[in-house]
């Protein structure tokens, strides 16, 4: 567990935006030794609804068409996924 003012030190300078991006990266990256589109095609759908759901008030609105991007992107990943 990270302590809150490592995390809150972080905050101000980023928005968090950049660091759910940052965050989705990283879930990516991990992600990719497993070879599997249908584990990158839900978490490219849950990443964008939290950039979705995520107050404009927080981050900038470009954040919002990235996580519609997402979620166009993430089920068409899952779909072309093997069983």
């Amino acid at each position: 567990m990270l302590p809150l003012q490592l995390i809150d030190t972080f905050l101000l300078d980023y928005n968090i935006g950049q660091a759910l991006l940052l965050v989705f990266i990283l879930s990516t990256v991990g992600a990719l030794p497993l070879k599997s589109r249908r584990v990158l095609g839900v978490n490219t759908v849950v990443f964008g609804l939290i950039f979705l759901l995520t107050p404009v008030t927080l981050a900038k609105p470009h954040y919002l068409f990235f996580g519609v991007t997402l979620l166009i992107v993430g089920p068409v990943l899952y779909v072309s996924g093997n069983r």
